[in-house]
């Protein structure tokens, strides 16, 4: 996706979620989403390049390819993508956490 702007971005992550191991330029919704692989950590769910540039472009999807051929990574990049947690819950449980602050700072149970 080496899209020039992205305000949002939801293909990515229906990508993630079949599997489809994304290549996406770092720019707004795909750069929040996108982690770029890591194979000494074997944490990260695709591949990412910044410059609008059509050769950096190329040599992004070079080296996914090279992981396509690694089939230890490959699998561990599919997994990472599969499993990713786009849900609200994370952020449902955040905002509970800063309302329950707010509420307690309110009442005087928190100084400041």
């Amino acid at each position: 996706m080496p899209s020039k702007y992205e305000p949002c971005g939801l293909n990515q992550i229906y990508s993630l979620k079949y599997g489809t191991i994304p290549v996406v330029r770092a720019t707004g919704g795909l750069d929040d989403t996108i982690l770029h692989y890591d194979p000494a950590t074997k944490k990260g769910n695709g591949f990412k390049f910044t410059r609008y540039d059509a050769k950096e472009f190329l040599n992004t999807i070079k080296g996914a390819i090279s992981f396509y051929s690694q089939p230890g990574h490959w699998k561990q990049l599919i997994q990472n993508a599969m499993t990713a947690d786009f849900s609200w819950k994370r952020s449902a449980e955040a905002y509970l956490q800063l309302y329950r602050k707010a509420l307690e700072k309110k009442r005087g149970d928190i100084p400041g």
